[in-house]
This record gives structure tokens, sequence and C-alpha cells, in this order.
């Protein structure tokens, strides 16, 4: 059974402003560049003491993971690796709060509020403004998607939604044919993806947070359930 390393992307500057992200395409910060190359280079000792090489790679359609990726795969020596990009392992779109203070949020609709928003487990955000430039309509990576699949915001429980069907048509059977993967994505679409794997509920799942540029590293038994995980 092939092996499956998962990274959230390193600190965009929205990260550092402490803003909500979503689908806004942020770069990342310099600290975020830094994560990468450090994340490079784990995944180099990892290659290096295994045996091991990617099958495949993948990420979503955010330059801050595709940055991730890039500089990761230099400071590895794999840029060669093959790889995917695709819009289902974007982050969660936070609607109407993306670009917003995320303190100056609190104190405009309080504490409380803003946590049942980011923490919820199927609690949409205030929907986005069908008229907004941000709406994914205007933009032409997602050109080619219905409009049911071009959301004005998003709960943690729609990200995986839209997550899931890419690990039972792309991850799962590769991995059963023994490839190895390696997915850059986001702190939500990543929580989904490892939800499924770790079979975590759905309380508990809003408790975990995924570190920036951290490999994480996923071993399975022949029927696709987890042996070991653990981060390089």
């Amino acid at each position: 059974m092939g092996k499956l390393v998962l990274v959230r992307h390193g600190e965009s500057q929205w990260n550092l402003d402490n803003r909500f992200t979503g689908w806004v395409d942020v770069d990342l910060s310099a600290k975020g560049v830094e994560e990468a190359g450090a994340a490079g280079k784990q995944l180099a000792a990892l290659l290096k003491s295994s045996g091991m090489e990617f099958h495949h790679t993948y990420t979503s359609l955010l330059k801050r993971a595709i940055r991730t990726h890039y500089l990761m795969l230099e400071s590895a020596d794999r840029v060669w690796y093959p790889v995917m990009r695709t819009w289902r392992l974007n982050e969660r779109h936070y609607g109407a709060l993306q670009g917003l203070d995320k303190a100056e949020t609190a104190k405009k609709y309080g504490d409380a509020q803003v946590k049942i928003w980011r923490r919820s487990y199927d609690t949409l955000p205030p929907m986005m403004d069908p008229s907004s430039e941000m709406n994914p309509k205007n933009d032409p990576r997602y050109a080619h998607l219905e409009p049911s699949a071009q959301p004005l915001g998003e709960s943690l429980k729609v990200t995986i939604d839209r997550v899931m069907p890419f690990w039972e048509s792309e991850i799962g059977p590769r991995m059963r044919k023994g490839e190895n993967l390696l997915i850059v994505a986001h702190g939500n679409s990543l929580r989904g993806l490892v939800k499924h794997i770790k079979k975590i509920g759905n309380e508990d799942i809003l408790e975990l947070n995924i570190p920036t540029a951290k490999p994480w590293l996923f071993e399975f038994d022949s029927n696709l359930n987890l042996k070991s995980d653990s981060y390089l």
C-alpha cells in the first residue's frame, strides 16, 4: 500500500495579518517561504532514509499551496515530480468574512459568534454578496465549474463534502496500487482528509489544528486502514 504525506502550506501573508483568507489568492509571507524550504529538507531526509519516491503530487488552485509545493520540491531536488492541481483541495470558502481582520470581526460580532463561524462543523459563515469581485465565478480558474460548485461560503462540513470525492476517485485508488502521494493544501481541506483517514468525529475534528509546512506521514494496511502517522 502506498504512503501518503500531507502538508499545509507555509504561513501566508494573511495568516500573518490575522485575516480570513479562504479562496482569496494570498501569497506566502517571508516566513512561509522559509517554512516551505525547511519542509523540503525534511522531505529529502525521508526519501533518503526510506528509499521511497513520490509517484504523484497534488495542490489546490491557490498560490500559497502551489508555491509551498514548488519550494518544497526544489529544496528536496524533486521538481520533476508530476503534479495535479484541483479546486477540491482549496481552503474553506469563508464567504463575506474573507479579507476581514479576525480580531476586528470579533469586536464587531462578539467572540462567541465568530467562534461559531470558525469552529462549528456545519454552520455557514455570512454568505458573500454575489456581486463581489471575489465571487469565484469571476475567476478564470473556476470557469469550468458548475455554478453549484462556485461557493459563496462554506461550512467545514461543506468543505469536507467537496474534498471526499477527490479521495474516492483519485487518492484512494492510486494508493491501493502502491503509489506514494504528496498533497500540499490547506488547514480545512486537509482536515477533511484526516477526518476520514483517522475516523475522527464531527465534534473532535473541530479541535484539530494542522501546523503550517509540517509534513505529516501516513502509512496504511492492505485495506487502506491507518497503521501509523507521524510528523517528519
